[in-house]
């Protein structure tokens, strides 16, 4: 399919010794990022994927003639994923050419009133001078280069950088320009101070809810995410939809000589008296490893852990809230439909409140992907729609209730916006049971939420200290939720085995 020649094949010595095989447990972006930077550099690795296929939660799922990303829909930072390539001295755009959004979301408000969100300054600036006016416009250039510099600030001293020991956080020149930028303020105060229309502070807050916070309680370094999404630009695959991007990594894997092991469940991490010795399979198979990645569902993950891995982070752990997702299959493409489209709610504060209280919320904003056909995710002539509404997680509601109300709930709401009676339509629903059923703790796919306490060297830890050779990877560890955030932590704790010589 790539044509890339043969990448296996280096020598995997250490010192002039040979260096342990490294196993890594989950195909997901975080353990696939980790076993190709490991077997990039010459590190022999195997992956166990309890499921059929890569992808973890960049998943997919078949309905029919139809497929859908049961996964992210959002890509951001390529440039992250490319260097997962670039490590194996690769071009990503061989791989998985990418083209961009345009535009990167549509956002309708309440009003009626539409905001197309273009990561070109200009071009934006210019969007929000005809809904919002010159005055706002002026502001929103300020707030874009704010934006800027807090990411320049964030990213090396704190993204992109290891959070497994304490001394990671003393950075007091970046934390204090971050406490001038306002990056300790709360996120809504911060968008508040520099911009004044309730649409573009909705339009640069909303993105609180990737990491699991109302914008009221999520500190201002979160702003982040909507420079990655509003400046950065937003991404899409090709052909293949969001799972071609585990799909090519496992693919790039495998022409590097790993060995990727697909219906192999893990059982138990193997430990001895100097740490990690391998990795035993449900079916009685054992394969010998001084160290490992596992790169799952952190909570999910502890039966097969040895006691000294227990980590005191996760003894009250505050998962994010879940989501309701309709799948829908069309008879017909949607004329002048973005990629991505925000419906936000004319209720703002009270989703928030009722969300944090496990209650549905009385307005919820939905995100609408309709991806434009590629050939393979529907029929000639027909195509797919996904609907995204922020739901209570399964430790704060009753879902066996909810689900049949929401859900009827949700067609008449796409009803009302023009998309007609889709309940007739092919149909697939994910409400936190079903998140619960894939082997995510407390139904949800976005795992613990981003307060304080859960941040940066205070998320559960990407190392087990009184388990040497044990490492992790994934959505629970720091940087934390997103691809980015996680394709980063399995290149961390690459990095880290292959400082340790075992």
């Amino acid at each position: 399919m790539h044509g890339h020649g043969d990448l296996a094949g280096r020598a995997r010595v250490w010192d002039g010794r040979p260096m342990s095989p490294v196993v890594v447990v989950g195909a997901g972006l975080g353990g696939l990022a980790a076993a190709v930077h490991l077997a990039a550099a010459g590190r022999q690795v195997t992956v166990v994927e309890a499921l059929d296929e890569p992808g973890g939660c960049c998943g997919t799922a078949r309905l029919g003639p139809f497929r859908f990303d049961t996964g992210p829909s959002v890509l951001t930072m390529p440039g992250v994923l490319a260097e997962v390539f670039g490590a194996a001295g690769q071009e990503l755009r061989h791989w998985l050419p990418l083209r961009r959004l345009d535009p990167s979301y549509r956002m309708i408000f309440d009003d009626g009133s539409r905001l197309d969100v273009l990561p070109e300054r200009e071009a934006m600036a210019e969007q929000v001078r005809t809904v919002c006016g010159p005055a706002e416009a002026a502001r929103y250039e300020r707030y874009r280069a704010l934006l800027d510099e807090l990411f320049r600030v964030e990213w090396p001293a704190f993204i992109d950088a290891d959070m497994s020991r304490l001394r990671a956080l003393a950075r007091p020149a970046a934390l204090l320009r971050l406490a001038r930028l306002g990056g300790f303020r709360r996120l809504d105060r911060l968008a508040a101070r520099h911009l004044r229309d309730p649409r573009l502070i909705k339009a640069h807050t909303f993105q609180s809810l990737y990491v699991g916070l109302a914008p009221q309680r999520a500190l201002g370094i979160y702003a982040v995410i909507a420079h990655m999404d509003t400046v950065g630009g937003v991404y899409f695959p090709q052909r293949g939809g969001m799972h071609a991007i585990p799909s090519a990594m496992a693919a790039l894997l495998a022409k590097l000589g790993g060995d990727l092991r697909y219906g192999a469940r893990a059982d138990r991490v193997e430990t001895d008296s100097d740490g990690v010795t391998g990795v035993l399979l449900a079916g009685g198979e054992r394969l010998a490893a001084r160290q490992v990645v596992v790169a799952c569902d952190r909570l999910a993950a502890r039966r097969l852990l040895p006691g000294p891995a227990a980590d005191w982070r996760l003894r009250r752990p505050h998962h994010s809230p879940s989501c309701l997702v309709l799948h829908v299959g069309l008879d017909r493409p949607l004329d002048g439909q973005a990629h991505h489209t925000l419906h936000f709610g004319r209720a703002w504060r009270e989703t928030f409140t009722a969300l944090a209280a496990g209650r549905p919320q009385p307005d919820p904003s939905l995100l609408i992907t309709h991806p434009e056909p590629d050939g393979e995710a529907a029929p000639p002539g027909q195509a797919t729609l996904s609907v995204l509404e922020p739901a209570p997680n399964l430790r704060t509601a009753d879902w066996d209730r909810l689900r049949p109300e929401l859900e009827t709930r949700l067609l008449g709401r796409l009803a009302a916006l023009g998309h007609g009676d889709l309940s007739g339509a092919p149909r697939l629903v994910l409400d936190p049971p079903a998140w619960a059923a894939r082997g995510h703790s407390a139904g949800t796919p976005f795992a613990l939420d981003h307060r304080f306490t859960q941040t940066a060297w205070l998320r559960p830890s990407a190392v087990a200290r009184r388990v040497p050779g044990l490492h992790f990877a994934g959505m629970y560890t720091a940087p934390g939720v997103g691809i980015p955030p996680v394709l980063i932590s399995g290149r961390l704790a690459a990095e880290r085995i292959l400082k340790e010589a075992r």
